[in-house]
Order: C-alpha cells, then sequence, then structure tokens
C-alpha cells in the first residue's frame, strides 16, 4: 500500500527565547539535525511545537526558519489549523505557496457542540478558500484536548468531497483498535500514529507512519523500526529499537510532557534556551530536571553496553 504521506515525522518541539518569541535560528537548526538523525519530515507547529501559543505570524516565521535552515520545504508539514477560519486560510496558504509536504489541521476548539457536518463545513471552508491544487490535509485526531473527535463518517464525507486532497490523519487519542479501523476502512488514506511506541503495531495495522514527540530524541530508532519491521532477518533489531522507543517516551512523561521534552532536548542539543517555555507551562525545576538528565545518561550507558 502506498499512501501520499508515509514515515517518521517528529512533531518538533520550538524553542524560545527569554522573552518567550521563537527562537528562529535554534529552530532552523533542530529541524535539519531531525532529518540528518533519520525524521522522513517534521511535522511542525502541533501540540508539542506549542502551536496555539503562537501568533499566525510567528507560526509562519517558524516556517520560513525552517527553510532557510536547510530543511527541504517537501519534508514540512506545519500545524496551521486556528479556530478563525480566515487565519487558518492565511497560514494554510503561505505553507502552500511555500512548497510543503502537507498541513496538519486540528479541528475548531473552542465551540465544540459540532455534528459531523459542521466540521465538514470548517475543513471545507479552508480547502476552498486557498483554493490550490498543491494543498494536501492531514486531520488531526486529538479529543483529549479538543473534545472535538475526527469520526470516520467525517473522514468518509472529507475524502469523498477531496479526495485529492485530504490524504491522512495523525491520531493522538492512543486507541490503536481505532487506528486499524481508520486503515480497514479507507485504503491508502495515512493513518500516521501520534504516540511512538505505537508506530510499529500501526504499521502492522496498514498505516503509514507516525508524528511523535519522541522523535525529537529516538528518531534513528523509529526510523529502523520504520524501515525494517518486514524483514525478519532484522527482528532483533527491530525489537531493541522498540525497546528504546519505549524507554525515552516513558521518560517524557515522568512530569508534564512538553516541558519535559523540552528538558530532554536541552540536554541532547547543550543548549538551555531549550528549557523556555510558554505559559500556561512551567519548565521543571532544578531537581526534576537532574533526574531526568540523571535518567538519559542511564539510558546512554544501557544503549552503549548492549
Amino acid at each position: 500500500m502506498s499512501f501520499s504521506i508515509e514515515g517518521v515525522y517528529c512533531a518538533s518541539a520550538t524553542p524560545l527565547k527569554a522573552d518567550g518569541t521563537p527562537d528562529l535560528a535554534l529552530f532552523g537548526a533542530h529541524t535539519k539535525a531531525l532529518i540528518d538523525e533519520g525524521c522522513h519530515g517534521i511535522a511542525m507547529l502541533g501540540s508539542t511545537g506549542e502551536a496555539n501559543s503562537f501568533s499566525a505570524r510567528e507560526r509562519m516565521a517558524l516556517l520560513d526558519a525552517a527553510i532557510e535552515g536547510g530543511t527541504l520545504p517537501s519534508q514540512l508539514m506545519p500545524g496551521t489549523s486556528s479556530c478563525a477560519v480566515t487565519e487558518a486560510v492565511e497560514m494554510t496558504t503561505h505553507a502552500v505557496q511555500a512548497g510543503v509536504k502537507a498541513v496538519v489541521l486540528l479541528p475548531p476548539f473552542y465551540y465544540t457542540a459540532f455534528t459531523d457536518q459542521s466540521l465538514f463545513r470548517f475543513y471545507a471552508s479552508i480547502i476552498e478558500k486557498v483554493a490550490d491544487d498543491r494543498l494536501k490535509v492531514v486531520l488531526y485526531h486529538i479529543p483529549a484536548l479538543t473534545s472535538v473527535p475526527i469520526s470516520h463518517e467525517l473522514i468518509a464525507m472529507l475524502t469523498d468531497a477531496f479526495p485529492d486532497t485530504v490524504v491522512g490523519i495523525k491520531d493522538s487519542d492512543g486507541k490503536i483498535e481505532n487506528m486499524h479501523a481508520i486503515s480497514a476502512r479507507f485504503p491508502g488514506f495515512a493513518v500516521l500514529a501520534g504516540a511512538d511506541p505505537l508506530l510499529l503495531p500501526v504499521l502492522q495495522g496498514g498505516g503509514a507512519g507516525c508524528i511523535t514527540a519522541t522523535s525529537n530524541l529516538v528518531a534513528r530508532e523509529l526510523r529502523t523500526v520504520f524501515d525494517h519491521w518486514q524483514d525478519p532477518t532484522r527482528a532483533a533489531e527491530v525489537s531493541a529499537a522498540q525497546d528504546v522507543i519505549v524507554a525515552w517516551r516513558t521518560l517524557t512523561n515522568s512530569y508534564v510532557q512538553l516541558p519535559t521534552v523540552k528538558a530532554m532536548i536541552a540536554k541532547r542539543r547543550g543548549d538551555d534556551g531549550w528549557l523556555n517555555i510558554h505559559p500556561p507551562f512551567t519548565a521543571l525545576n532544578d531537581a526534576e530536571r537532574a533526574e531526568v538528565w540523571a535518567e538519559m545518561d542511564r539510558l546512554h550507558a544501557r544503549a552503549g553496553a548492549a
């Protein structure tokens, strides 16, 4: 099965300066490094990227910075959704004109008493106003944060109306049965796991890949799973990579995930600028950060001894 979108995509975190504005140069360097470490692409400005804490202008500047930093536009899938359709259209148009692989679109998440028909109108309005045949859309299913699930019926409505545009879904609800059901009902529609340990079972169920937070840290292992999961001669290598993925994902959840991920990137990249985070999040305190960093050292030592 071939998909318009497939592979390991990093749900990239976004570095901030001390004043809370995006650190464009550091972001561009990070996205390029993630490609070099094995990611097929970068799904920037999602939940891990603090997208909804940035203005539209800042989000467009971050896309430009990733490209200026050496990441190809065709390797980028920015989040361009907004509860305001006009703003979503502006950011999506900017992304398409930059040449991105696709955009990732959350449903509107403030007013939540929606029918599938009303959600269809939201997505259709963006697609029709952008009015560009190059546009590819990945839906974003994360009801724990939006309170607005993406149903199978909505997927059917959108793929029927826009078969060459709505090409996949990031499923961050953690229910592998739902991911398998979407793959079975919509052949060729890219199902992308939103949790790193689920990449392997998603692939086994006919899915296309992942968009995940821990790929900021374990891109090489995720790529090993993606590249070799069907090769019985590489089964031990895939199993070892899966164990690393699970261990690092577990560590990201030691405390609130987003500040923990940023603390882990700060150690990995050797740059404390990564510790800055938008409110309402707060950075890990010194003791928490020391504990996480010590566990990173332990995981590295264990990998070196394997």
